[in-house]
């Protein structure tokens, strides 16, 4: 059973959120690794074959497309999530989140941003046919101790991880369908 794969789309030095989720993979059942994104140097997306880049973004996507399950969790930044984390969805091909289960982890600096990264995310997937989980795990300032993560912010990254890993179990069989309209008319 390959593992899941969480990506971490923030440029900045490990913190709360790799902290988060690395307590949240070893906490797990299923396995996972992490792939953090200040620690691969991922290109723009400039029209070059991932064959010709000398960067880290051919094997971020393999991995990525390898995946049974993906969960993508960001810090909000100006409502959103990051730009490095939307560099790299620039970048991904369709096949590679095509049906596939994903999830969404964000962390703001209160509880008013939950929606933000959110809703954006959601948007974004729904151009590659991601099955995205319904509900997203959402954490703020208060959900940490001296950067350490609470016992009830890493249970609901493991419930998260359960749930994306139960549902590609269950999509493994499944036809992949149309083509989403987006990529379709691309």
């Amino acid at each position: 059973m390959p593992d899941l794969l969480v990506v971490l789309g923030s440029a900045t030095p490990p913190g709360r959120l790799h902290a988060l989720a690395t307590a949240g993979i070893a906490a797990a059942s299923r396995p996972a690794t992490l792939l953090d994104l200040a620690q691969v140097r991922v290109g723009p997306p400039d029209g070059r074959a991932l064959a010709a880049r000398s960067d880290d973004t051919a094997n971020v996507i393999e991995r990525i497309a390898a995946s049974p399950g993906v969960v993508f969790v960001t810090p909000v930044y100006r409502g959103s999530f990051t730009g490095t984390l939307k560099n790299l969805l620039d970048l991904v091909p369709v096949e590679a989140l095509r049906m596939k289960p994903v999830g969404i982890l964000a962390m703001g600096a209160s509880q008013h941003h939950y929606l933000g990264a959110d809703r954006h995310l959601r948007d974004v997937l729904a151009f590659f046919g991601a099955v995205v989980a319904p509900v997203s795990v959402y954490v703020d300032s208060s959900s940490f101790a001296d950067g350490v993560p609470d016992s009830r912010a890493i249970a609901e990254v493991v419930s998260l991880l359960a749930q994306i890993g139960a549902l590609a179990d269950s999509l493994a069989s499944v036809p992949a369908g149309p083509v989403p309209l987006a990529a379709g008319r691309a």
